[in-house]
């Protein structure tokens, strides 16, 4: 019997897709039991935006609720996403506080770290990808999945040439948007069986409808294993359903290698989380639609959601549909960047701005110009040579890595905060998110004040 891996991803990217990563530890914990002896391959729990999250929405420390999810998980694989040289923030850091990160997270207990950068350029990756082999974990590189008019089987098939050949143990085709249709994910994961070797993994979202059509194509070509979300928590912005696809895939001759009786039991336990979050307005129905506009605007589901929250704070909703419009015309000024964070942030926001002001470029984000000056990486494609010019003015962009010009952070944050650091988990927190860690550890520090002061009375 064939086989093929399901990575669950209800206690990340489902959640984060659907209710913005607001789900604490308390919510699941009851349940990781179970899931421990449901037979996934992995469970996404980590990266991505549950790191921020958790410091600015959710009050936890982001590394104790990897080892408490860690301490239920004896015999599943942990699996987290992870940016790059962006880490989990939104530029770039220093190769020692990408290494120090890294090799943190396998200490905590993290096993697969799958690795991406937004521009599909690898220089951005190596260190982190060389820092998780060295530190004993699975690295899986990415190749960020996108349409466009330099992108291109050769393409994606000489980036996963290149992916094996930096030492990475999978590969993962990531496709943020819910675009790729079942041919192009057939005809992506049979060439690049044609010339790779290591296991491939294909991520997707059921943004445009397609994607349960797409996981089943991937599995007839090969891949190795497919990510899909617990029933409650799927559909739309998110993954296909985990039990839809296994009992679909079995009957087609595949052992998912999942118990069915614990899947029913742990979406059983997930309906009345989602209905405490559709009750509390944090799960709008609207993320549930499909969205076959993505198809022409390539728009993720989070970074739409996002637009609407813009125009609806500057009373302009209904200057969306120009937006939308905009958003590949700005795109394709940029040299066809895939839309994934952070550049699907970026692009949103420029867009928006450009229809706003009536007129575009009137006024260009400072990450725009940071992209622009080469400190993001390599474009995929050549940039508007007339946008270029009003950023750089006489200026040349950086064509070398930019890390490589960045010194170490780790010493100066580890001085400033001092006592307030318990641990270099605490450091790295910090360099990463800087003021939604310095009020996180101030409000740590009441708690455990108040508390010793009630033991203390007592």
């Amino acid at each position: 019997m064939k086989q093929i891996h399901i990575t669950e991803t209800v206690l990340r990217d489902a959640q984060q897709s659907l209710i913005a990563t607001r789900m604490p530890f308390s919510d699941f914990q009851g349940i990781l039991d179970d899931m421990d002896k449901a037979g996934y391959h992995s469970v996404e729990c980590w990266g991505g935006a549950t790191f921020d999250s958790c410091l600015r929405y959710l009050n936890e420390d982001p590394w104790e609720r990897l080892r408490n999810i860690k301490s239920h998980m004896k015999n599943t694989k942990l699996q987290m996403l992870l940016r790059g040289q962006n880490l989990l923030g939104y530029h770039h850091y220093s190769d020692d506080t990408v290494r120090r990160f890294v090799r943190k997270s396998i200490e905590n207990g993290m096993d697969i770290i799958r690795i991406f950068d937004a521009l599909n350029d690898l220089r951005n990756i190596e260190t982190a990808v060389d820092e998780c082999i060295k530190s004993g974990g699975h690295a899986q590189g990415c190749i960020c999945y996108t349409l466009s008019p330099i992108h291109n089987l050769e393409m994606f098939v000489s980036l996963g040439k290149q992916i094996e050949q930096m030492g990475c143990h999978s590969l993962c085709i990531k496709d943020m948007a819910g675009i790729m249709s079942p041919k192009e994910c057939f005809d992506l994961v049979s060439a690049l069986k044609e010339n790779i070797s290591i296991p491939i993994y294909v991520h997707t979202h059921a943004t445009t409808g397609l994607g349960y059509m797409t996981y089943l194509k991937a599995a007839e070509a090969g891949a190795a294993g497919i990510d899909c979300a617990t029933s409650t928590f799927s559909g739309g912005t998110s993954q296909p359903a985990t039990e839809s696809l296994v009992y679909a895939l079995t009957q087609m001759g595949y052992d998912c290698g999942v118990d069915t009786k614990e899947l029913k039991e742990i979406n059983d336990y997930f309906v009345p989380i989602k209905n405490k979050f559709t009750e509390n307005g944090l799960f709008d129905p609207y993320v549930l639609s499909t969205k076959t506009d993505a198809l022409v605007y390539q728009i993720p589901g989070g970074m739409l959601s996002n637009l609407v929250a813009q125009l609806k704070a500057q009373n302009a909703i209904d200057k969306l549909d120009q937006v939308l419009e905009e958003t590949p015309r700005v795109r394709a000024d940029l040299g066809y960047p895939p839309l994934v964070t952070p550049l699907s942030q970026m692009v949103g926001v420029q867009a928006t701005v450009n229809v706003l002001l009536g007129g575009r470029y009137k006024s260009i984000g400072k990450e725009i110009k940071s992209y622009i000056h080469g400190e993001y990486g390599r474009a995929p494609g050549k940039v508007n040579e007339e946008l270029a010019a009003k950023v750089l003015g006489g200026d040349k962009p950086i064509t070398g890595r930019y890390a490589d010009s960045l010194e170490p952070e780790f010493p100066a944050a580890r001085e400033h905060l001092g006592e307030r650091a318990r641990n270099e988990e605490d450091v790295l927190s910090y360099i990463a998110f800087p003021q939604q860690s310095e009020q996180f550890f101030a409000r740590r520090e009441q708690t455990f004040t108040a508390s010793y002061s009630f033991k203390e009375v007592k």
